[in-house]
């Protein structure tokens, strides 16, 4: 018999294996007769039909509810509208006209958490009406914690409105607020007061 050296991980030279190159012409599929482009195309059109459909902007109240809250904040078109309002927290949908703000104010009792999801902005803070120490500039996928006590405003700086959602903790709004401008958002600050 011949001596034949042991190699790992076999104790041949893999005679039956060959390297042959490989091109890469695109994206092949390893099955052809499952999914080519077509597929893969309405399978995408599908999913992001899904993603956009029409929410219905109201308040969700305390009961469990599962949102695209991108998609909720991109379609709502009123200054404020509250989406889910619980116990202890609250998320309001927000869309400020081009040159607006929405309005300097102070929370005494209430933590915000703001979020840009389309457009840019200006946010200020500070601990009097007087004296607003801190600004930033703002746009999409921008996050601002507003501490309670502390006056701020955020003012839209763009040309297209600025949309984003805001979360209160505990809710600052009565369940199933709606304020379609900034004017009647104002007028009915005023009368709660």
């Amino acid at each position: 018999m011949y001596y034949v050296p042991y190699t790992y991980p076999y104790p041949y030279q893999n005679p039956y294996y060959v390297n042959v190159p490989m091109y890469d012409y695109g994206r092949q599929d390893l099955y052809w007769g499952y999914l080519n482009e077509l597929d893969y195309a309405n399978r995408y059109q599908y999913w992001q039909s899904i993603n956009q459909r029409n929410i219905e902007m109201k308040d969700y109240g305390k009961q469990p509810f599962v949102v695209n809250i991108e998609e909720a904040t991109k379609q709502n078109s009123t200054f404020r509208t509250v989406l889910w309002t619980g116990s202890y927290l609250q998320v309001t949908l927000m869309s400020i006209n081009m040159g607006e703000d929405i309005g300097l104010e102070m929370h005494p009792d209430v933590d915000q958490f703001l979020r840009i999801e389309e457009g840019h902005g200006i946010v200020q803070m500070g601990d009097s009406k007087d004296n607003l120490t801190f600004q930033a500039r703002v746009s999409d996928d921008f996050a601002i914690m507003v501490p309670a006590g502390k006056w701020h405003n955020v003012t839209n700086t763009g040309n297209t409105p600025l949309k984003l959602y805001s979360i209160y903790a505990p809710p600052e709004h009565p369940f199933g607020t709606v304020h379609r401008t900034k004017a009647e958002a104002m007028a009915a600050e005023e009368n709660h007061e």
